[in-house]
């Protein structure tokens, strides 16, 4: 089990409830480097398949019908040095 960079950061973009009683998710994973991306794609990308597999287990209990999760991973460089990231996510930035 590997854990994500301590600099990432994952935002939904889209929550979208279906006809068919199942909620479509679609994520971004944001890194602050391409090297972190490469980290967390994984060699063929295994890594970020097992954490969706992982993921959309978890939210598909907690939600109680089938989840579709569609996961991204973008480098937004020094997002942890904006502090409107931070009031976007309801945290107050660390001076």
């Amino acid at each position: 089990h590997q854990e994500l960079p301590y600099s990432s950061h994952i935002e939904t973009e889209k929550w979208e409830e279906k006809k068919d009683g199942s909620v479509r998710i679609e994520q971004v994973i944001y890194v602050e480097r391409d090297s972190q991306k490469k980290i967390v794609l994984g060699h063929k990308g295994e890594t970020i398949r097992a954490i969706g597999q992982a993921a959309r287990t978890e939210i598909a209990e907690i939600l109680e019908q089938k989840v579709h999760l569609f996961l991204f991973v973008k480098v937004r460089e020094n997002w942890g040095d904006d502090p409107e990231r931070y009031r976007e996510m309801g945290l107050e930035f660390p001076h």
